[in-house]
């Protein structure tokens, strides 16, 4: 809705899904290092960070950047849920989980995809498609973030 039209917008797109290779690779150095959960919060946390940074740009070259950085945050935190689930849960129970927070997650993602255009058809901007985007990573934070502090504490009871 700037005006630079789909070529740039594939551009941007495929920026961003190239970070995201990157990204997979990264966090995974990342997991081995401090664990699944805290990676997990890591990249959604730097994730809002990125959609953070839609809001006030709209020149070519920032949106080009923060393209990459979204993709090289973002990138991550997928492959980061079957690290937590094999972090914390035995064998036996780790299929049917990962198999639901993977469902939850896409699910997730293309209510997000659908709710954003309907968001730019209603508003006609993706201004108000962002911070629903962010409001929605805050949830995912809050979340992991419970998580990350459930864990410390019955690891310190135990």
């Amino acid at each position: 809705d700037l005006g630079y039209g789909a070529a740039r917008g594939a551009e941007m797109l495929s920026l961003m899904l190239l970070s995201g290779i990157a990204s997979r690779l990264i966090s995974g150095w990342i997991c081995d290092h401090i664990g699944g959960i805290r990676t997990l919060l890591l990249g959604s946390a730097l994730q809002g960070v990125a959609l953070l940074l839609f809001l006030p740009f709209d020149g070519l070259v920032p949106l080009y950047v923060i393209s990459a950085l979204f993709g090289l945050f973002q990138g991550g935190i997928v492959p980061s849920y079957p690290l937590v689930v094999r972090e914390y849960f035995t064998p036996k129970e780790a299929g049917a989980r990962v198999g639901t927070v993977l469902m939850a997650t896409l699910l997730g993602m293309a209510l997000g995809g659908w709710l954003s255009g309907a968001i730019f058809d209603w508003t006609g901007s993706y201004r108000m498609a962002f911070v629903n985007g962010l409001a929605w990573n805050l949830v995912n934070v809050a979340i992991v973030g419970f998580l990350l502090v459930r864990v410390r504490e019955s690891q310190r009871r135990a």
